[in-house]
């Protein structure tokens, strides 16, 4: 099953604190962020994918050293709407977040500053979409089906933060 089937599948399951509202907040956030940029919503589904990547690295990496539970916490900790720094700092050390602008800069065209400065606000959307997944009642309790699938537990390779989102868009019909 693939990320936006885990995700609309959160959506339905009452156990799960995925939401109609949460995928609307999250694509409304993802809207403003194309206007206040001037991108368009082609550039900013590629600045999604590209930053979706660098965290699905962290994520994994983080899941390699600290253990699923450690990359969960990151998830349901600094998964939300607002600008977050910390979130970015959970996950990218300051050489690492330059180097994620610069490669976001690098396949937009947009400008690396401005991407260093929106990645307090992109990367809690990010983690906002994999937390959709939790467990409503304890969602530190594990077994978050769409983190699962968003690192790829079975390495087919086959996701994509921004193929999600996109979908998900179509899905609200907007």
């Amino acid at each position: 099953m693939g990320l936006f089937d885990q995700i609309i599948g959160a959506v339905a399951n009452p156990n799960q604190q995925g939401n109609i509202g949460q995928i609307g907040s999250i694509i409304n956030t993802v809207q403003q962020l194309s206007n206040s940029t001037g991108a368009d919503s082609n550039t900013m589904q590629s600045v999604f994918s590209i930053v979706g990547g660098q965290v699905r690295s962290a994520l994994q990496h983080k899941r390699e050293t600290d253990g699923n539970e450690a990359a969960e916490a990151v998830v349901n900790q600094f998964g939300g709407t607002s600008p977050n720094p910390s979130a970015v700092a959970s996950l990218f050390s300051p050489g690492m977040q330059q180097q994620v602008a610069e490669m976001v800069a690098q396949r937009t065209g947009l400008d690396a500053n401005m991407i260093q400065q929106l990645l307090p606000m992109l990367v809690p959307v990010v983690l906002n979409v994999l937390k959709s997944g939790a467990n409503a009642r304890n969602p530190q309790g594990g077994g978050n089906p769409v983190l699962n699938s968003f690192l790829d537990a079975d390495n087919d390779g086959d996701v994509d933060i921004a193929d999600a989102m996109q979908m998900a868009t179509r899905y609200m019909g907007r």
